[in-house]
């Protein structure tokens, strides 16, 4: 019987990189479809009042916010006496343009969805804890005229509840 002689080293074969560029770009296309960006830059300062008894929102695609709170620039469009701030989408708007504005950009919303979506759009309400009640009344009332009814309140979480 014959023996087998080992040739010098053994070498360790190439791997093989072509599908490595197919499996990065694959990556990449997930986490571009999974992320999701901040449609508006915030132009006011919101810090929200606490709550206990708080439920997510199950389909953020539907929701459009409506900002209340203090302007971060000195340059904004202010209600009177020029503490407060309206912010729909990117833009702040004028104490006489507001329901108005509030109008359009419900319309602007109900326009930019399908049918289907039209009737489970959500207007949420990004109210600072120090803003006056009567700013809010005036935006729902003018989101009931419309026959925006469903209006979510956006809350931070209170750690414990206060006796």
């Amino acid at each position: 019987m014959g023996r087998f002689k080992k040739n010098g080293k053994k070498e360790v074969p190439e791997i093989n990189t072509g599908s490595m560029s197919d499996i990065i770009f694959m990556f990449l296309f997930f986490f571009m479809v999974i992320t999701n960006m901040r449609e508006a830059s915030l132009k006011v300062k919101y810090e929200p009042p606490k709550a206990t008894e708080i439920q997510k929102l199950e389909k953020k695609s539907l929701v459009a916010n409506i900002y209340l709170g203090a302007p971060i620039r000195n340059d904004e469009n202010t209600l009177p006496p020029g503490k407060i701030s309206v912010q729909l989408n990117d833009q702040t708007i004028k104490n006489e343009e507001l329901v108005r504005d509030v109008r359009d950009f419900i319309g602007t919303e109900r326009e930019s969805r399908n049918e289907e979506d039209k009737n489970k759009l959500t207007f949420s309400l990004k109210v600072d804890k120090n803003v006056q009640m009567r700013y809010v009344n005036t935006i729902k009332n003018e989101l009931r005229a419309n026959n925006a009814l469903k209006i979510n309140y956006a809350t931070g979480k209170k750690s414990e509840m206060a006796d």
